[in-house]
């Protein structure tokens, strides 16, 4: 068979594309039954905590750093460290916002429970950071006011 270089190419191309896809299959389908869909979709605190698996008893051994006042609140940096032994998850809250679970991060055993990200706060409210651990939920909370142009909330 006597191929032109462009079909070769075109043809590898191809052929390196289903088999990309192929390959990433197996993780797209763990992702998708590792993700608590319905929680992200909730629109309610009580909606996500039934999501997640029952409502979380408050915790002093969560430290949660979030800014008093944010002058941006599509960005807000926030950061949480669990000291609750057994800690597998770590879930970010934002009430006001129309869906209030703004991010949930998996903690693999043997790792240091402690998360930092940016999240989008919509207006003035409280911020929750929720801890999984031994089949439990914990939560600690923080209010964070969001102002416009630096003008006060």
């Amino acid at each position: 068979m006597n191929m032109h270089r462009r079909s070769f190419l075109a043809m590898s191309a191809s052929v390196l594309a289903v088999a990309t896809t192929a390959a990433l299959w197996p993780l797209r389908a763990l992702a998708e039954w590792v993700r608590p869909q319905a929680a992200f979709e909730a629109k309610a605190l009580d909606a996500v905590y039934a999501s997640l698996g029952g409502t979380p008893e408050d915790s002093d051994q969560i430290t949660f750093m979030s800014p008093e006042i944010a002058e941006n609140g599509a960005v807000v940096p926030v950061s949480v460290t669990s000291k609750i032994a057994g800690t597998d998850q770590i879930a970010i809250l934002v009430e006001m916002n129309p869906n209030p679970l703004a991010a949930l991060f998996m903690i693999p055993e043997g790792t240091e429970p402690g998360v930092s990200t940016r999240v989008k706060v919509a207006q003035t409210c409280r911020l929750q950071a929720l801890v999984h651990a031994d089949g439990k939920w914990y939560r600690t909370s923080r209010e964070t006011k969001v102002t416009l142009g630096g003008c006060g909330g």
